[in-house]
């Protein structure tokens, strides 16, 4: 293979790479407030909140920036995402998604 094929499948690659790259230990410490509801580390003790311990990262955001839009409609998480910047849901989607999700009974 020569230099100019392996330059195209580098940059095809890296173009694969999702483009956040969110910050674990900044997400944990953003994560405080949502500790109240979600659990400290995603993981609600209340069927009324979400889990979000080991959901996909990606999932996270997407949920985060609409609740910032204004596209997902939760009276509660409304102020809550207003006041997130895209570095902030990235970090906190990293921290939420590297924690352990609760096991289900089968």
């Amino acid at each position: 293979m020569n230099k100019i094929n392996m330059l195209l499948i580098s940059g095809l690659l890296a173009g694969s790479v999702p483009a956040w790259a969110g910050n674990v230990d900044a997400g944990k410490e953003k994560s405080k407030p949502c500790a109240a509801c979600h659990g400290a580390d995603g993981n609600s003790a209340s069927a009324d909140f979400p889990k979000l311990a080991g959901q996909n990262a990606d999932y996270l955001i997407k949920a985060m920036q609409g609740y910032k839009s204004g596209a997902r409609k939760n009276p509660i998480m409304a102020p809550m995402g207003a006041n997130l910047s895209q570095r902030d849901m990235e970090d906190l989607a990293a921290y939420f998604s590297a924690q352990e999700g609760l096991k289900t009974a089968k």
